[in-house]
């Protein structure tokens, strides 16, 4: 397996806090953050200063804090937003400009050259101010691509340290994202980054796909949140990363709690079936697979749990075999005999088809019941 060669800038902070309706204290933003830095995220991207006096402070608050991260802010193309960046003391700036043909009509009403002017005068003024600068084309995705590569040659000459593609609607595939990255990366003279969103549910798997095909900073959010469909999923990307491309530096040991946090925080609940950290990303009811788990978890597990910080649960219904029923029953203290095990898997069968939830508590009951029949 080839390594990549890869960093992770995560954005849940500004691009997250932007998910309808969330909003994040300062205190909620620094145990994001402090958590964001022990899984060992080299990029946190901590607010959009220009926003309000209490981002500037919650931003001041991350860069002041020393964590090993290096703290980014978001800045459109005007001098107000980079004086506001400046003032927060970060390590980077993501200087950003509509850049199709698009957005530039809609929104600017000039021609691209005067665009990129204005784009590039705030590079140079960042710069002369001792901040590295993220040359960032909003909508990039639907950007005449040689114009972009045009935009991305002269941001280098002015000393931009990264240049950045954003994916702003979620329109492309990965073979679409594989084929930019390969010709915008084509004579770079910096490292290409993606911000790619998820309205198509492919965020993740561009965000991959890039990587493999030379992107270097990889823009995530904790649980994919994000405006509209949300963006690539942080804990997704790192396990893809670790199993599929050789990186291993990250400690994914916090990734569920981490999930947790962020759902508390946004109020976004995250879906059972949620990839890493979903309730029954390791929960199994299958008779089938729970015997061949007991036996070695790989047989119906590509990662362990404890990897990303989750548990293996066996789950009860109507699909329950008796070795995964055997399993839990003496998992809670109880010795059956051949008989009352027949007539628990049985009570449990018709129970679950009844869309009754067999917890632990009910199947105390049950087996309970069942002795009580049986004495």
């Amino acid at each position: 397996m080839k390594k990549l060669d890869i960093e992770i800038c995560d954005v849940t902070l500004r691009d997250g806090e932007q998910t309808p309706g969330v909003s994040f204290t300062c205190d909620e933003k620094l145990d994001i953050a402090r958590s964001l830095d022990a899984v060992g995220v080299e990029v946190i991207e901590a607010g959009f200063p220009s926003v309000s006096e209490d981002e500037k402070k919650s931003i001041k608050k991350i860069t002041k804090a020393g964590f090993d991260a290096r703290i980014c802010c978001l800045s459109r193309a005007v001098r107000s937003d980079v004086d506001a960046a400046i003032d927060c003391d970060v390590d980077l700036v993501s200087i950003f400009i509509a850049t199709s043909d698009l957005h530039i009509r809609v929104k600017y009403k000039k021609s691209r050259e005067e665009v990129l002017a204005q784009a590039l005068d705030m590079v140079d003024y960042a710069i002369d101010h001792g901040v590295q600068v993220r040359f960032s084309a909003e909508d990039g995705s639907r950007t005449d691509l040689s114009f972009l590569k045009e935009m991305f040659r002269q941001g280098c000459e002015h000393g931009a340290a990264y240049s950045s593609i954003a994916d702003t609607v979620g329109c492309l595939t990965p073979l679409e994202i594989a084929d930019g990255v390969r010709y915008l990366t084509d004579g770079l003279g910096n490292k290409l980054c993606v911000h790619l969103h998820n309205d198509m549910g492919m965020a993740t798997a561009n965000a991959f796909t890039a990587a493999e095909c030379g992107a270097f900073q990889l823009h995530t959010t904790v649980n994919g949140i994000g405006e509209r469909a949300g963006n690539a999923s942080l804990e997704e990307l790192l396990v893809a990363l670790r199993m599929k491309g050789g990186v291993d530096r990250y400690d994914l040991t916090h990734l569920t709690e981490l999930s947790r946090m962020v759902s508390r925080y946004s109020g976004v609940q995250v879906s059972k079936t949620k990839p890493v950290v979903g309730d029954n990303a390791f929960s199994h009811e299958s008779g089938i697979h729970i015997a061949a788990l007991i036996v070695d978890s790989s047989t119906y597990e590509y990662f362990p749990p404890n990897m990303v910080g989750g548990e293996q649960k066996f789950i009860l219904g109507k699909h329950t075999g008796r070795k995964a029923l055997e399993h839990v029953v003496k998992a809670l203290g109880y010795q059956l005999t051949e008989a009352q095990m027949d007539m628990v898997l049985h009570d449990v069968k018709v129970r679950s088809e009844g869309k009754c939830a067999i917890t632990h508590k009910v199947l105390m009951e049950i087996v309970e019941k069942v002795r009580g029949t049986c004495d």
